[in-house]
Order: C-alpha cells, then structure tokens, then sequence
C-alpha cells in the first residue's frame, strides 16, 4: 500500500473567502515504511496573509516573495499522489484548500487523483472521545516526539503525523504479523530442523474449572435445560 501523508499551510482559514496555500508537503510511506520520498514546495499565494495564520505557521509574504505560483507545481504536485493514500490530520480542511487551487487552474480534484483520504482527525475523535484529537495531543499520547516543533511547517508536521499514524493503527499491524509472518517462521523452523516446534498447551486450573461450570449452569437455567454445553443429565439405571 502506497500512502502520501499531507500538510499544508495556508494565508487564511476559509478557501471560499479566497485565502490560499503557502505551502504544500507529503511524505511517502509503502507498507507502512517511510520511503524518505518527499515532496514540499512553498507558494507565492499572490494575495496578503492573515496575521493569526502567520503568527501559527510563521510564513511571511516577502519570505514568499521569489516562491513559485502554484500554477507552476501543480503537474508535479498531482504526479506526486496519484494512485497513493491521502492521509491528512483535518482533511476537509487540506483537500478544500487544494481543489479550490486545482479548480482555479481546471484541473481534476485530488479525489480523482488519488485512491482515497484518510482524515486521521476523525479516527482519533472515533478512538478518544471527548479528548484533545490535535496533532500535540496525540503525540503526548502516542510518545511521538514533537520537541522540534515550535510553529506549524507542512513538512515537519507531516512527518510527524506519519508517525502518529502508525503509533494510532499498530494492533492493526500486530494483527498483519500474527497472521502473516507468524506461520512463515514456524515453516522455516520446520524447514531447518526437520521437526516440528511442540504445541504448548496451557490447561485450566481448578479455579477457572469451576467458574466455567457456573457460567455453564447460569446458561442452562435460563435456557430451561437447553445448554448445547452442558450434559444431558444421566438416566438412573434400569430397574
């Protein structure tokens, strides 16, 4: 699976009252692996830049000022995603701010470009609710370390997310390994020994018998004597 994790940074909060990307990255990842394949490119947005936006990200308009229009990355930007994983922190936001750029240009959405958006944000709501979901509160919660992170930076933040991302999905991967590579190693076990690794059986000890039977009899009784697990009772011998 090929997956683009992606950030931008923007001169206002709202596409629709014009406002513009600044600054635009991604970073790859393959089956789950980082590729060190980046793209990042910083915009001349063409128009001034909120004060609040520039006192979170701290992009300034002159630092934008030889920075190419986006126009000029669009192709490569688009060549970048096509086919991957979308995975944003707060994608509405993101994938409304790059189609309001695309369309400007009459160019096709970045849900016809790529495979499909992932919105990390809504995961965290779905898995911590009525918790902070933002990107430092999951790296406190997730161990991820965002030390070096003093302003906002597309790059930086998706990188970071990247790591949030498989911190947030690893009993997924643990799952994968159980299943997958688990049974490759006890084959190649197998193969350079000639034998089989023995089964451990763990048995139940007297203490968890005897609950059992209770949960068994608590079945039974509700079911009027119809626990599939339980014994029919013995028929007294004949006469």
């Amino acid at each position: 699976m090929r997956q683009i994790f992606l950030d931008t940074e923007t001169t206002g909060l709202e596409h629709k009252q014009g406002h513009r990307i600044i600054e635009v990255a991604g970073v790859e990842m393959v089956n789950r692996r980082l590729t060190n394949r980046h793209f990042h490119k910083y915009i001349n947005p063409e128009r001034a830049i909120d004060e609040g936006a520039q006192a979170v990200h701290g992009i300034s308009l002159e630092f934008l000022a030889d920075k190419p229009k986006f126009a000029a990355i669009a192709a490569e930007f688009l060549d970048f995603i096509r086919g991957a994983e979308l995975v944003i922190h707060n994608a509405a936001f993101d994938v409304g701010f790059l189609n309001a750029e695309l369309a400007r240009l009459k160019l096709p959405p970045v849900g016809e470009v790529c495979s499909g958006v992932v919105d990390t944000l809504k995961m965290a709501k779905e898995m911590h609710p009525g918790k902070k979901n933002n990107l430092n509160a999951l790296c406190d919660r997730y161990e991820v370390d965002n030390s070096h992170r003093t302003l906002h930076g597309a790059l930086l933040d998706a990188e970071i997310l990247a790591e949030v991302y498989v911190a947030m999905t690893r009993g997924q991967e643990s799952l994968m390994i159980d299943l997958g590579q688990a049974p490759a190693a006890a084959a190649e076990i197998a193969m350079s020994t000639g034998q089989r690794r023995p089964t451990r059986v763990l048995r139940a000890s007297i203490e968890e018998l005897a609950a059992h039977e209770q949960v068994l009899a608590g079945i039974n009784k509700e079911s009027k004597g119809k626990c599939l697990w339980t014994p029919p009772p013995a028929e007294p011998p004949a006469a």
